[in-house]
């Protein structure tokens, strides 16, 4: 992390944070990091100091790239021009199943660092317990500039808890170029459109001599990405948004369809090890040029990722193809919140505000991507002239969202969760057939959240609840 000389003095009373704490096992990283802010809270926040020499301390987990940790920095050392107010960033872990475990130790032990934390769309229900109502400290007009959707999701019981800095949706990238070549003038609008078209594209493309050309990929590993693409698909076809109505909505027809014709993807237009993908694996492979179609999230065609084989003018974006019922998108994104713990709860506020306001966005999607949170960025001419994905962007969130049920569970989300992508993934591998893995999970969301036990046309039995027992010892989220 990069400092200026100001900085370096006047955070020199306190000791230095450790190099990336990210890089030990899940087990050591919870124990480091809880000594290390006990030991940093005892000895830097004896005493309150007065408001020139407050240094808070923010906590952030986002893509590992070079070009957002210098702008990052640089937002930084502008919110210390500002207000003097200094602020250290604490590294966080790699992984998100390492991250929220490592928030909710942080937060649930009462440690009074770090002040500001970054949070997930997902996690608001999660933390709620140990996080500041922000409508006590951010003006009313600063929180009414966001969408509407994004500041009801950070809701909790009537209090806000994070004000979001940054909305995310899935898209399908496709090769502009491909479709050229192959004669197609649209990218495909619907599911059974993708993979007639990912097919031919795929086998004229190795009979070009790129024998690892893949038609469409994707993010199948067993974790959150695989909840996001499977509830997209899902929706899509008609299945429902796992819970509807205070009533558990996957033993059905229509969500057994969505699965069953993902799970023809895998070895055919999708490499066989896409069960193992995350966002950057499937990345990789758009970026290297070897596939034809890729779903992901709308922050990886911004600003500087976009490098390797693949040039701008070679790809687009689009909504993702439409199932027998719609076009379903899973809505992703950022905020920050205050914890209760922070000694310095109207300094942390400002941080958050700052973080979120309408020029900050502006200037760090300028440099490295990302959607605003904020509607009428979207129309901003300076911004349109740089991103012109951003009205794809808009009409997408605003015709074809689809939230995770994390707000109507909270707490229990992330055992939800686990059992979602876990059976969804026996089926993508091959290792159960649709209609058996969502019999057995019908069971078990029913008993993770107390929802529509006695519904009709679904099936209980030991494995369920065994299967329970295990989510409510190991449950854990992704993002």
């Amino acid at each position: 992390m990069r400092h200026t000389d100001d900085e370096s003095a006047a955070n020199s009373s306190c000791s230095e944070f450790p190099e990336p704490l990210q890089k030990v096992g899940r087990r050591s990283f919870l124990a480091s990091i809880a000594a290390f802010l006990l030991v940093a809270g005892q000895a830097c926040r004896r005493s309150v100091q007065p408001l020139a020499e407050v240094t808070l301390v923010l906590i952030d987990q986002t893509w590992l790239d070079r070009t957002f940790q210098e702008r990052r920095n640089l937002e930084l050392e502008q919110f210390t021009k500002e207000t003097g107010i200094r602020v250290k960033l604490l590294p966080a872990p790699e992984g998100a199943v390492e991250t929220l475990d490592a928030w909710r130790s942080l937060l649930e032990s009462g440690a009074k660092i770090p002040d500001v934390y970054a949070v997930d769309v997902i996690w608001p229900g999660i933390l709620a317990e140990n996080l500041l109502d922000l409508r006590t400290l951010v003006p009313a007009q600063e929180i009414a500039r966001h969408f509407p959707e994004l500041i009801a999701n950070n809701t909790v019981n009537g209090k806000l808890l994070a004000l979001p800095c940054l909305v995310d949706v899935g898209l399908l990238f496709y090769r502009t170029d491909l479709l050229r070549h192959y004669g197609y003038r649209t990218p495909p609008q619907t599911w059974q459109e993708l993979e007639t078209m990912a097919t031919r594209i795929q086998a004229g493309e190795r009979a070009r001599g790129q024998k690892d050309f893949w038609g469409f990929v994707w993010e199948g590993a067993s974790s959150e990405a695989v909840t996001c693409n499977a509830l997209e698909w899902q929706v899509s076809e008609g299945g429902g948004p796992i819970i509807e109505n205070n009533t558990v909505t996957v033993d059905n027809p229509k969500t057994r369809r969505a699965l069953e014709r993902a799970a023809r993807w895998v070895g055919t237009i999708s490499p066989p090890g896409v069960v193992t993908y995350k966002e950057w694996d499937a990345y990789n492979i758009w970026q290297a040029g070897q596939a034809a179609f890729m779903r992901n999230w709308a922050t990886s065609h911004f600003g500087e990722l976009i490098q390797g084989s693949i040039t701008k003018d070679q790809f687009d974006i689009a909504s993702l193809p439409r199932g027998r019922a719609r076009i379903a998108t899973t809505v992703g994104g950022r905020a920050y919140a205050v914890s209760r713990h922070s000694l310095y709860p109207r300094e942390a506020s400002m941080l958050v505000r700052f973080l979120c306001r309408p020029d900050t966005q502006l200037n760090r999607i300028r440099k490295i991507g990302g959607s605003p949170t904020i509607p009428e960025l979207y129309s901003d001419p300076g911004m349109l002239a740089t991103n012109p994905y951003f009205s794809t962007v808009l009409n997408t969130y605003r015709n074809d969202k689809v939230w995770r049920p994390s707000k109507e569970t909270g707490k229990r989300y992330p055992a939800l969760s686990r059992a979602y992508f876990m059976a969804v993934h026996e089926v993508l591998a091959g290792k159960k057939p649709a209609a058996t893995a969502l019999a057995y999970l019908q069971t078990e969301l029913m008993q993770i959240t107390g929802l529509n036990a006695s519904a009709p046309g679904t099936r209980s039995g030991s494995r369920g609840k065994s299967a329970i027992l295990r989510l409510r010892c190991t449950g854990s989220m992704v993002s």
